[in-house]
């Protein structure tokens, strides 16, 4: 009888975990779909909000340069707050985080609400120091997800950026068209408010699986948020700083392209709020095609340092094509292409960089990942509307083609020199 008892006693204690990692997996999942859910708002409301500020900032007077100026200051207030969002995300955990992003987002729409002057455009960029809720998503994401797995989960990001963007762009479109700016930018306030009721109930204080084992990682969790120290030391991880490198110099052209297409798109292609609304409907497609059904197949047959090759490939292409492009039908063609080298590039980097660090610095690392975006947005205005303004679109496609050839070179004597080595 006590045999039975002891048998059954080990039984129990046996299954308790592996229900134990049921239960936890089922919690992960729970918690990862819920942050796909806040991702896609926040692109939702990202993108209401492009429908509305090229717009209002040319009734208010604001020509190419000075619409280039505006995106410098977000910016610049971003290159800033990335960092010390992701060192704040680690510290005080997934919900802070969330919670300070949406409730940025809500006050940066209030704000769009009642710009009625050029200072007021510029003073409601402020809130955007705060407004980090993809970096966010990622972190929780990368927390959450087997590192095998990583890219997989990251590119999933990818295709609720695309719901967000059909969405956003529609009915930013829509809303822009019929009601005007004020309503449009009240609309995303609301919105925004609605993914912070989210956060409050569905995330966890936090999503590390890595405890402090020893007192200086106890001393560095103490450490202020703004310890550029504890911030600049994942430069040192190996391959960190090469990768980083990578991903500005690549991203760069990419950036500038990107940072200009709402006055691409009504200089150079002389669309309507709710044309343009269409077209960039047509991008989350695109984006949800690739992202959603192409890069997890191909993250789990091949390696990651020959997918970063063939992305880069395949955007000094695009860069090539957009050169020569004369109207809105032959941009179509060019999006798919786009899409793909674009969303392979940012998730294959994004992947590498987080494997490279511990899990208690992954949201760090996204915020640096952040930073590298709101850098090429700091430079991308500037750069892309003397650009424009003295050379024509087709010089910032030739640029891309330039100098996406020149990194593809270098990666691949890299990479041969590397297959070398291991024959050997």
């Amino acid at each position: 009888m006590s045999r039975r008892g002891e048998t059954t006693g080990e039984t129990s204690r046996a299954s308790a975990p592996t229900r134990a990692n049921v239960t936890d997996q089922a919690k992960r999942k729970t918690i990862i779909h819920v942050v796909y859910l806040i991702a896609a708002l926040d692109i939702t409301w990202m993108f209401l909000q492009f429908s509305v500020t090229p717009y209002l900032a040319r009734k208010l007077g604001f020509d190419t340069l000075w619409l280039g100026y505006l995106q410098t200051m977000v910016g610049v207030i971003q290159l800033v707050g990335g960092p010390m969002f992701g060192r704040f995300a680690d510290i005080f955990g997934a919900r802070a985080a969330l919670s300070l992003a949406c409730s940025g987002t809500v006050v940066f729409f209030l704000l769009l609400a009642v710009a009625e002057s050029p200072a007021m455009l510029f003073i409601h960029k402020l809130p955007t120091v705060f407004m980090h809720v993809l970096p966010a998503s990622q972190m929780v994401v990368a927390d959450l997800s087997e590192p095998e797995k990583r890219a997989d989960a990251l590119s999933k990001l990818g295709l609720c950026f695309g719901v967000g963007m059909i969405a956003g762009s529609t009915l930013g479109g829509h809303l822009n068209t019929r009601y005007g700016e004020t309503f449009t930018a009240s609309f995303g306030a609301v919105g925004s408010a609605f993914s912070l009721l989210l956060v409050l109930k569905f995330i966890p204080k936090t999503t590390k699986t890595q405890a402090p084992t020893t007192n200086t990682d106890s001393g560095n969790k103490s450490k202020s948020v703004f310890n550029l120290g504890e911030i600049t030391r994942l430069m040192k991880f190996p391959g960190v700083k090469r990768t980083f490198v990578v991903k500005i110099v690549a991203g760069l052209p990419t950036g500038i392209f990107q940072v200009m297409f709402s006055i691409i798109a009504m200089d150079f292609f002389k669309l309507q709020p709710e044309q343009n609304g269409y077209l960039m409907a047509y991008f989350g497609i695109a984006s949800m095609v690739v992202q959603g059904g192409v890069i997890g197949r191909l993250t789990a047959r091949y390696s990651e340092n020959s997918l970063l090759l063939l992305s880069i490939g395949v955007s000094s292409l695009v860069g090539l094509a957009q050169a020569y492009m004369q109207n809105v039908f032959q941009f179509s063609l060019i999006v798919i292409p786009m899409v793909f080298s674009l969303s392979l590039f940012n998730v294959l980097t994004d992947s590498m960089l987080t494997k490279s660090v511990p899990s208690s610095d992954t949201g760090t690392m996204m915020g640096l990942c952040a930073s590298v975006q709101s850098l090429l947005r700091t430079v991308g205005p500037t750069a892309g509307g003397f650009l424009y303004v003295n050379y024509g679109l087709s010089s910032i496609g030739l640029m891309q083609f330039v100098v996406n050839i020149a990194v593809f070179v270098h990666l691949l004597q890299r990479h041969l020199k590397k297959t070398d080595v291991q024959k050997e």
